[in-house]
């Protein structure tokens, strides 16, 4: 039997059970990467630019700001330091998805090796994790300005900053350290094509023909005490910061408040919205639709160009030193 790859391009559907060697060990499959359903190879050419142009966007953004709050002494407070370190996440994680995604446009060349393939998986679900940490911490962070003001220097003092930032960096190195090791274990004995243009645990998971029992558990543990935890305490932190908010005798000082919040909030939508959608699309099964591919790739690819845009126009001084730049360049 055949299949279409997404890329308008029919392959052989490999239907047999991956083999051991002599010595036991597994031979594992080379997936295929897909691109967006319904769209022929001309099409998928013409969207890599585009997105090598996202790409460069967001590197340059992201390492803008990181240089910046490095180059600005004033800059290195709480706010702007959790700021770099979401920059630098941003940084690391659209280098390892857009290249492959180009590339995969360009050349219609969809092969990507197991281990390759798994290597990509934990830096973008690791990468994914210490973001979300990062967006706890900047929402911690303005709670204390905005609730408590008079401890705030106190409360997140540098030291603490860095042991903030230390924690998510473990974290998500600790918790998705186990899934390559635990999806190597598997046989894969059915179509070896994905439903998207990068690997994800649940893309991999469902191509095995062997019990996923333990995939599923410890994915569903993972993806509760990440994203539903640190989701959860986000949403406490807002409630908290509206209601000090709404004590506030003047509605000047209540927007000005507010008005502090918009990045990170802008921040947060964009980073937890398309995964839960994409979560749901998942649970729910059935044939890959154009939404589902199109959900899946504003996953990984908006946060990383549209963080430095929001932050560069809402934060004064990033918005000021940018500026500077630029009209010392223009002279």
């Amino acid at each position: 039997p055949f299949i279409d790859s997404g890329l308008g391009i029919q392959k052989p559907q490999l239907s047999f059970p991956i083999k051991a060697t002599p010595n036991g060990t597994l031979v594992h499959p080379v997936f295929l990467l897909v691109g967006i359903p319904g769209l022929g190879p001309n099409i998928h050419f013409w969207l890599a630019f585009p997105l090598c142009f996202m790409h460069g966007l967001a590197t340059l953004g992201n390492l803008a700001i990181v240089l910046i709050i490095r180059m600005e002494r004033q800059l290195h407070e709480p706010m702007y330091l959790f700021l770099a370190m979401l920059s630098t996440t941003d940084l690391v994680l659209s280098s390892v998805t857009m290249p492959k995604m180009a590339s995969l446009f360009l050349t219609g060349i969809q092969e990507i090796e197991f281990n390759v393939c798994l290597a990509q998986m934990f830096l973008i679900h690791a990468l994914s994790a210490m973001e979300s940490a990062v967006l706890l911490a900047m929402a911690f962070d303005r709670f204390v300005a905005i609730c408590h003001p008079l401890r705030h220097a106190s409360v997140l003092t540098r030291p603490t900053v860095a042991k903030i930032g230390l924690t998510a960096l473990t974290r998500g190195f600790v918790l998705f350290f186990p899934l390559p090791f635990i999806l190597k274990r598997l046989s894969y004995c059915q179509t070896h094509t994905f439903t998207h243009s990068y690997c994800l645990h649940q893309d991999i998971m469902k191509l095995s023909c062997t019990d996923t029992t333990v995939n599923v558990v410890y994915g569903l543990f993972i993806i509760l005490s990440v994203m539903g935890v640190d989701s959860l305490f986000i949403g406490l932190s807002y409630i908290l910061i509206l209601r000090a908010v709404l004590d506030l005798s003047s509605w000047g000082a209540a927007l000005k408040a507010l008005n502090t919040c918009i990045s990170h909030l802008c921040a947060v939508l964009v980073f937890y919205v398309p995964p839960i959608g994409l979560s749901v699309v998942h649970r729910l099964g059935g044939p890959t639709s154009l939404l589902h591919v199109i959900m899946a790739n504003v996953y990984l690819l908006l946060p990383p160009v549209v963080n430095p845009i929001v932050y560069g126009a809402k934060t004064k001084e990033i918005r000021s030193r940018v500026l500077r730049i630029f009209s010392l360049d223009g002279r």
